[in-house]
Order: structure tokens, then C-alpha cells, then sequence
């Protein structure tokens, strides 16, 4: 018992550990430029997405380029592909300074803060919106723009403080989701793969049927002319030895007449072609 209480608490040492080693770079990154932030954000992104089931490079590209009508090239941090050749693009672009700052700050502060980062999250929409994802003319018109929050607090208080602004957001075609609701969209989109694979192989497994049913109707044209072949072949096998040993006169016979007549040979026909052959003389 001492030593099973040992190692448990040894593991708990280390998750808190690692707990602690964890919050110090999240720490980091809300306090470090926007840059930072948004690495470490695309760095949450993309340990959803390899959770998820996906594919990279296949169900899922990370920074794309691509070019836009007038020109002008944008590169989306992820392009999620749907069946049908739909796709969907996520943002993981949100600066979370002002969620810091209002976790850090004093009371009289924090509502100051909580209103900046409400409205930084507004900003994103808008900055989002007007980047028109639509008009890229070389992959499909996305529906929607996924905009990630890497942390679940920092959305939920968010949208305690502002009640539409989850709704404000989907009517511009931009859904903001965090790590969990994202990783829920994304098994769905793995599941949707899954179902259109299965249908593609019901579509192959009948495409297959069809064309081993077609090769197995030829086979047994192919088999029938054989054994018409083989009919025929046994009907003339038939009459050239009637020719050979039946009725008066026969070949068989004749050609042993000779024998006996004193026709030198080596060889001797068999005695049952002969016995026929004198049958068929008497």
C-alpha cells in the first residue's frame, strides 16, 4: 500500500509538473506579442486536429496560399476539406492580451479589460468578414470560417458579457469555436469521411460485380462454344471409324487381309478395333 501511494503521488508530482510548466508558456504567450500568441495558437490548432482522426494533407492543409481575383494572395492558417468538395476554413488569429490582462487585473480593472477583450474579439469578426474567404476562385466557396479561441475561459467570459455575440458572428458566416466544440466538428467531418469512403467502396464493391459478371458470362459463352467443339469433334471422331470398322468390306478389315496375305509388319492393330471390324463382316 505505501508503495502503490508512492508512485500515485509521484505521478501526481508530475502532472503538476507538468501543469505548471504548461501554464508558465501559456503565460508567456498571452504576455508576448501578437506573434507569439498567434503560434502558440495555431500550435493548440493543430493538437486538435491531430486528435481529431483527420488526415494532414489530406482531409486538412495548413497554411495554404491562394490567390484571389484581383490578384492579391491570402494563406488561411487551415483549410479543412469536406466530402463533395466542399471546404471549410479555420482562424486560430485571436489576440487574447486583453483576456490576460483582465485575468491579472484588480477588480476595479477587470471590467475595463473584459469589455477590451469582448471588443478585440468583435474586431477579429470584422477583420474575418471582410476578408471575403468566398472570393478565392481557386477552391470552393466556404460556407463558413471556423475562428478558434484556444482557451475555453477566455471565450465563455466573452460571451457572459455579451450575449449575441456568438450570434452576430454566425450571421456573418463565422462560427467561433474553442478546443472542445472544435474537436466535436472535427470527429463529425472525420465521421462524414468515413461514411463517404464506405460509399465509395459500395460504389467500387458493385462496379466490381458488374464487370466480374460480364468477365463470368463471357466464360461460360467461351465454355459452351468448347463443348459444341468437342461434339462435333466426337460426332467425326464417330463416323471416321464407322468408315474404319463397320460393314462389309471395311478398311479394317482389308488392311488385315493383307497381313495375313503376307504383308510384312512389325506392329499389330489392337484386338478390339479387330474383333469390331470382323463383328460388323459377319
Amino acid at each position: 500500500m505505501h508503495s502503490a501511494l508512492k508512485e500515485q503521488l509521484l505521478g501526481l508530482k508530475d502532472l503538476n509538473q507538468q501543469m505548471a510548466k504548461e501554464a508558465t508558456n501559456l503565460t508567456k504567450a498571452l504576455k508576448g506579442d501578437s506573434k507569439t500568441q498567434g503560434n502558440w495558437g495555431e500550435l493548440v490548432l493543430e493538437r486538435v486536429l491531430e486528435k481529431s482522426g483527420l488526415e494532414k494533407d489530406r482531409e486538412y492543409f495548413v497554411q495554404q496560399n491562394f490567390q484571389r481575383e484581383d490578384g492579391s494572395r491570402v494563406m488561411p492558417d487551415v483549410v479543412l476539406y469536406l466530402p463533395d468538395n466542399k471546404k471549410m476554413i479555420i482562424d486560430s488569429k485571436v489576440s487574447l492580451t486583453d483576456y490576460e490582462r483582465m485575468v491579472n487585473a484588480d477588480d476595479d480593472e477587470r471590467e475595463l479589460f473584459l469589455k477590451a477583450h469582448v471588443n478585440s474579439i468583435k474586431k477579429h469578426v470584422d477583420q474575418l468578414s471582410e476578408k471575403n474567404y468566398q472570393d478565392l476562385y481557386d477552391i470552393e466557396s466556404p460556407d463558413f470560417v471556423l475562428m478558434f479561441i484556444p482557451i475555453e475561459p477566455a471565450f465563455a467570459v466573452a460571451v457572459n458579457e455579451d450575449n449575441a455575440l456568438y450570434n452576430k458572428a454566425f450571421e456573418k458566416n463565422i462560427v467561433i469555436v474553442t478546443p472542445s466544440t472544435l474537436l466535436a466538428t472535427l470527429r463529425t467531418i472525420d465521421s462524414m469521411w468515413n461514411n463517404e469512403k464506405h460509399q465509395q467502396n459500395a460504389i467500387e464493391i458493385a462496379k466490381q460485380a458488374g464487370a466480374l459478371y460480364d468477365k463470368f458470362e463471357g466464360l461460360v459463352l467461351d465454355l459452351t462454344s468448347v463443348g459444341k467443339k468437342i461434339d462435333a469433334a466426337k460426332s467425326d471422331y464417330s463416323s471416321a471409324m464407322n468408315k474404319l470398322v463397320e460393314g462389309k468390306g471395311n478398311l479394317i478389315g482389308r488392311v488385315e487381309k493383307l497381313k495375313k496375305m503376307g504383308a510384312k509388319a512389325k506392329k499389330s492393330l489392337p484386338d478390339n478395333i479387330l474383333k469390331r471390324a470382323e463383328n460388323s463382316e459377319n
